[in-house]
């Protein structure tokens, strides 16, 4: 009888353009960054939930991720560079204690049996959201679990972000990369992004990195465009697709289990989210003293949330935007090499208290 309920695949896939169109111009119509991500992931999950789940193909999700690549590594450039360097003792500092207490939150979680250790770890990890449930994947770690610990913590701190720039009179109107769906090309410039989304990702999938398509596409993105020889061309047709393509493939995997699971970690992944933004938070009031910024250019800058959001975010709103990203930066290639081998280190705690 289950059988004869499953929609015939272009029905399944209707329902899943329909639920995403919804759900994701919701997200975008409240503000809240990353809503094209989301709100696809959302409706992928109901959808496989129901058991109508459709297959989305392994090219066009490597394909998403590299342009979510080149998407961060446009935020790259030689301020960024220059603004590590300049400030480079608070900022390490920064990223250490931040980090440190990600990863003292997650011990947390696994020691009190609430999560499994890995799961606690990649899900508590500060780093870009897309790029932590990838690389929980690739380590073997329940990343459905970690993909709604990231993502739930990419709406709160979207949400807290709005709320501190309002009430520090910091924001600038509704600006997203997303916006101007239809702009007017650059043909070369277009195809230079292409050709970089591409190359990034074969040479990332080469070298067997973690999120490869997406991680070689940043890195050789943000090379190139450190060096001043690139000008990537994302259209927001473009972005809207690889978020949503990138959604998909998440929601797609969770199951009945998985999210009864979630429902009942949900308590114990908010509280989680909120010390993370509560630390990071007095973290940034200490940094606007410290460093002298102001409030909102700190907040964002210690924010936890996923780096293209908090890219986002800064881009409409009036901050100092090479400082924040140039500390969001730092701390995601800091999650990126150090993520590894903190998960198998608090896993092998975990495993040595409860053999």
């Amino acid at each position: 009888m289950t059988e004869a309920r499953i929609l015939p695949s272009p029905a399944r896939w209707g329902l899943l353009l329909g639920l995403s169109v919804a759900f994701g111009g919701a997200l975008e119509a409240i503000g809240l960054p990353a809503g094209l991500l989301i709100g696809p992931m959302i409706a992928a999950i109901i959808v496989a939930v129901r058991g109508q789940a459709v297959a989305v193909p392994g090219l066009p999700f490597q394909a998403a991720q590299a342009i979510v690549g080149c998407l961060v590594a446009s935020s790259f450039n030689a301020a960024t560079i220059h603004m590590v360097i300049a400030h480079w003792p608070l900022f390490v500092g920064t990223t250490a204690a931040t980090l440190s207490v990600a990863v003292l939150i997650g011990w947390a979680i696994a020691r009190l049996g609430w999560l499994p250790g890995s799961v606690a770890i990649w899900g508590c990890m500060p780093g870009g959201a897309a790029a932590m449930v990838l690389m929980a994947q690739s380590y073997g770690a329940e990343w459905r679990l970690v993909a709604v610990m990231t993502y739930s913590r990419v709406v709160c701190v979207a949400g807290t972000a709005s709320i501190v720039a309002l009430l520090f009179g910091a924001h600038a109107g509704g600006h997203s990369p997303t916006a101007d769906w239809f702009p007017a090309i650059d043909p070369v410039a277009f195809a230079w992004t292409l050709a970089i989304a591409a190359a990034g990702a074969w040479a990332g999938i080469r070298l067997r990195l973690p999120a490869a398509p997406m991680i070689g596409a940043l890195i050789l993105g943000a090379a190139l465009n450190i060096a001043g020889l690139v000008r990537f061309e994302l259209p927001g047709w473009l972005l809207a697709m690889s978020y949503a393509v990138v959604g998909w493939r998440i929601g797609l995997h969770f199951t009945r289990d998985i999210v009864q699971a979630a429902a009942r970690a949900l308590p114990r992944i908010l509280l989680s989210i909120a010390l993370l933004i509560g630390f990071s938070a007095a973290l940034g009031l200490l940094l606007a003293r410290v460093g002298g910024v102001d409030p909102v250019t700190a907040y964002l800058a210690t924010s936890p949330g996923g780096m293209d959001s908090v890219a986002i975010i800064a881009a409409s709103t009036k901050v100092d935007v090479p400082y924040v990203m140039a500390l969001q930066a730092l701390r995601f290639f800091a999650c990126v090499i150090a993520g590894p081998a903190l998960a198998r280190f608090v896993v092998g705690r975990r495993g040595a208290k409860t053999a």
